[in-house]
């Protein structure tokens, strides 16, 4: 596949990243509606303003898609290939590091004038919706992919276990903005449940933006005290 990238012009690059960043957004929507349908909760149509905003998402998801491959092409960026159990291992290590640059980036959002300006954009939507993902101020979606770049620049991480983690990310992020519990009590006080980020973690953020800054795991947030259940 990166072979095949590498002959292709920039214009047929651009097309290709914007269609696989169309398709993941669609995937994603349509896993959220098929959770809500199952759960029987009245699906909430999207706005015209956040349809907007989804597709201003994509095309800034693109430009970091291109930068990133551009990075990798000229060796700024490195990946490994091989098939072994370096893949759970960068995958676990991608997921802590991430979550826990995420957290900071996100805590110190809401400490500062920032998020006036910023991330009160997405707060907007307090009972979310899964497209709400993807409505994010444009300043705030290059920032985390910059964060994401910077990341990968970091170590040689293996290329499947960025696969792997981009889908989590995305599992992440959209059941997080189902506005319901999808996984019973009783399961979320089991391991690893209980130190996860549920849709009720997020949604209690929406709720209550001084607590549960973290994605994918409440860790961060109990080790500093910001956690709220």
């Amino acid at each position: 596949m990166l072979r095949f990238l590498a002959t292709l012009s920039s214009l047929n690059l651009w097309v290709i990243f914007l269609a696989e960043n169309l398709l993941v957004t669609a995937l994603a929507l349509l896993f959220g509606w098929l959770i809500l349908k199952l759960n029987k909760k009245p699906i909430k149509p999207a706005s015209s303003t956040e349809i907007l905003i989804c597709l201003l998402t994509n095309i800034i998801n693109t430009a970091i898609t291109y930068a990133g491959y551009w990075l990798f092409k000229h060796k700024y960026l490195q990946l490994t290939f091989e098939t072994n159990w370096t893949i759970l291992r960068d995958f676990i290590l991608l997921f802590l590091l991430m979550d826990l640059a995420m957290f900071v980036f996100h805590y110190l959002i809401h400490h500062s004038a920032v998020y006036k300006v910023v991330h009160k954009f997405h707060h907007h939507y307090a009972d979310p919706i899964p497209i709400d993902l993807f409505v994010l101020h444009p300043f705030e979606t290059v920032s985390f992919g910059a964060l994401w770049i910077i990341m990968l620049m970091l170590y040689s991480f293996n290329f499947y276990a960025v696969i792997i983690y981009l889908t989590v990310n995305v599992f992440f992020g959209v059941t997080g903005h189902l506005g319901i519990e999808p996984v019973p009590a009783a399961i979320r006080k089991l391991f690893p449940f209980r130190y996860l980020g549920t849709s009720s973690f997020h949604h209690r953020h929406h709720l209550d933006i001084n607590h549960n800054f973290g994605f994918y795991t409440n860790i961060w947030d109990k080790l500093f005290k910001t956690y709220k259940a």
